[in-house]
């Protein structure tokens, strides 16, 4: 599988045409990504391939060509899947739907179809994002996973679904201050020796 880019593409025919021939600290970082994908790619071994995949789109996303930071994203993501970490797979998935409602907004006065498409892939992944929230075990990453998917879904026009996924998040930070409000309370007074 050729994961270097989509559809064998050269890096620079997928950059907007003003930044495809700049050389600049981000393209740098674009070449030095892509000989760390070669690297992993000569092992296959999933946690290498998985971030080596995720630098890639992150460059790419640096150089506002979301087109291949989304398919690398999508490919990180498919090895994260391999390795079964809940976190990496999250913190995908949120990358993933705020680079596609990007595209969704970039499209969205051009060309209505693929908007739409993208939007449709954001909204979906902002809810498998919201469902696997629910499974991390600390309670912080779980509201800023929501935090982040709520201005996702606001951005694409889903207020509703927004006010929701914030006032989970409200609730659980409201638990979390009871919580430990209720444990000062509850907690008994330590007594120190007294020195005779």
């Amino acid at each position: 599988m050729n994961t270097h880019t989509p559809s064998g593409a050269s890096p620079s025919a997928l950059m907007p045409e003003a930044q495809a021939m700049l050389d600049s600290p981000a393209r740098t970082a674009l070449r030095e990504a892509a000989s760390a994908l070669d690297v992993a790619e000569q092992f296959h071994m999933p946690l290498e391939m998985c971030l080596a995949l995720a630098q890639m789109a992150r460059c790419y996303r640096g150089l506002q060509a979301l087109g291949p930071a989304e398919w690398y994203l999508e490919q990180s993501y498919r090895w994260a899947s391999v390795l079964g970490g809940i976190d990496q797979s999250l913190e995908l998935l949120c990358q993933m739907s705020e680079v596609s409602c990007a595209v969704a907004e970039q499209l969205r006065h051009g060309d209505a179809k693929r908007a739409d498409a993208a939007l449709e892939r954001t909204r979906d992944r902002a809810f498998e994002a919201s469902a696997m929230a629910a499974h991390v075990a600390d309670p912080e990453w779980e509201i800023k996973v929501l935090m982040r998917i709520s201005d996702v879904l606001d951005r694409c026009g889903d207020h509703d679904d927004a006010v929701a996924l914030q006032s989970r998040a409200m609730h659980l930070i409201y638990n979390s201050h009871a919580g430990s409000n209720s444990a000062d309370v509850c907690a008994p007074a330590i007594q120190l020796p007294v020195e005779s």
